[in-house]
């Protein structure tokens, strides 16, 4: 049943005030339709949080080395099947210059992922880290998501913690918090084959924070998933963190249905986006970064998740495949996101991987070398991003 406008605003009061939210209220306020009085309380939440004349932003590229991957998703219109004539790696001089390029524009990491290989073995992955290690020493590579990681221990017959203690050495200097999806069995097991499952989803990004590393953490909602199974996803997110409190920040965005096995569901839109954005805001109160998705929702409401729970707004993103594979094309300039920022009333600035700030004059480099960039392709965007 959902609840009335009274109990949702007592529910918003206590977590205002700095009380849990729980499961159950939660769920209430996703089934609510009052977004203003969900923004309100998250907005006032991220002021407590986050009280800085700032807010953040990243520069960095998503390299995807591979889009080979013997897992099955429904939603994902990038992977092909090993057998596949539109299968590739990426030649290792061609991955070298796109690191290249990105610290040339001011980006202090890389996030590189790709599709489950069948064949590659550890010592392939560890060889790929030294190589950008040894040219690029101070990127830090944001690589391998749980999927991937969790699949490396089934081709290599190694431990997790002996796959991530031999990355970490070569390298890995934090996880993104990719192939989440919703962290319910019933989900999982409806959207994908031959993928990892919640569990052990959970325990890399554990036994990752137990070695002392860092991630994000994800969710893509708005496909078979039900509102109470949002929840549960967070629930285990915020369970973990209380545990380890390894992760750095929290991104959602919605599923991108197009070119996918899942086309028939209608796209959810932007009120679900910023509803579900801002009350992760609120339930995850260990958790202290919230991350706008400007890359499928688009500059403006991108910009207006600032005002719902968010304190950065991501990455500049060189370059991005998985989402454009599903036909959503965003394009955003350097100067338009730290615009996007100021209009706002913050000053924009930029961050590594752990929201340290990154120095003023670096900075001031990166914009220069941006609008350089800009001014010489002569277009209105520095990159045509290609969307997951």
């Amino acid at each position: 049943m959902i609840a009335t406008t009274r109990t949702i605003t007592s529910i918003l009061d206590r977590v205002v005030q700095g009380e849990r939210l729980s499961a159950s209220d939660a769920l209430l306020l996703l089934e609510s339709r009052d977004l203003a009085a969900i923004g309100s309380a998250a907005n006032q939440v991220t002021l407590r949080m986050h009280p800085e004349s700032y807010r953040t932003y990243n520069i960095d590229r998503n390299i995807n080395y591979t889009n080979i991957c013997t897992a099955v998703c429904d939603f994902c219109a990038f992977y092909r099947s090993p057998k596949s004539s539109e299968g590739y790696v990426l030649p290792r001089a061609e991955l070298l210059d796109k690191v290249r390029e990105t610290v040339e524009l001011g980006g202090n990491q890389i996030l590189m992922q790709g599709g489950l290989h069948p064949t590659f073995t550890l010592e392939w992955y560890e060889q790929l880290l030294q190589d950008i290690k040894r040219d690029f020493p101070s990127v830090n590579i944001h690589g391998f998501s749980p999927p991937e990681l969790h699949h490396f221990t089934k081709v290599n017959k190694l431990s997790i913690r002996t796959v991530l203690e031999r990355l970490k050495a070569a390298g890995l200097g934090s996880i993104p918090g990719g192939g989440a999806e919703i962290l319910v069995d019933r989900v999982r097991s409806a959207i994908t084959r031959g993928k990892v499952m919640t569990d052990d989803w959970l325990n890399v990004m554990r036994v990752w924070h137990e070695l002392g590393g860092v991630s994000t953490v994800t969710m893509m909602f708005g496909h078979v998933e039900t509102l109470a199974e949002r929840v549960e996803h967070l629930e285990r997110v915020r369970k973990l963190q209380d545990e380890t409190g390894g992760f750095t920040a929290f991104i959602c965005w919605t599923f991108q249905p197009d070119h996918t096995n899942l086309s028939h569901i209608p796209p959810t839109g932007s009120f679900e986006y910023l509803k579900t954005q801002a009350v992760a805001r609120l339930f995850l109160d260990n958790v202290p970064n919230i991350q706008s998705s400007w890359v499928t929702q688009g500059l403006k409401i991108g910009q207006l998740a600032l005002a719902y729970g968010a304190n950065d707004m991501g990455s500049l993103m060189l370059e991005e495949n998985v989402v454009a594979e599903a036909g959503t094309v965003h394009f955003l300039t350097l100067d338009q996101i730290r615009g996007a920022i100021e209009e706002f009333g913050f000053d924009a600035r930029q961050r590594d991987v752990r929201y340290q700030l990154v120095d003023a004059s670096l900075e001031s480099r990166a914009i220069l070398a941006n609008r350089s960039q800009q001014a010489k392709t002569n277009a209105p965007d520095l990159v045509k991003l290609i969307v997951p």
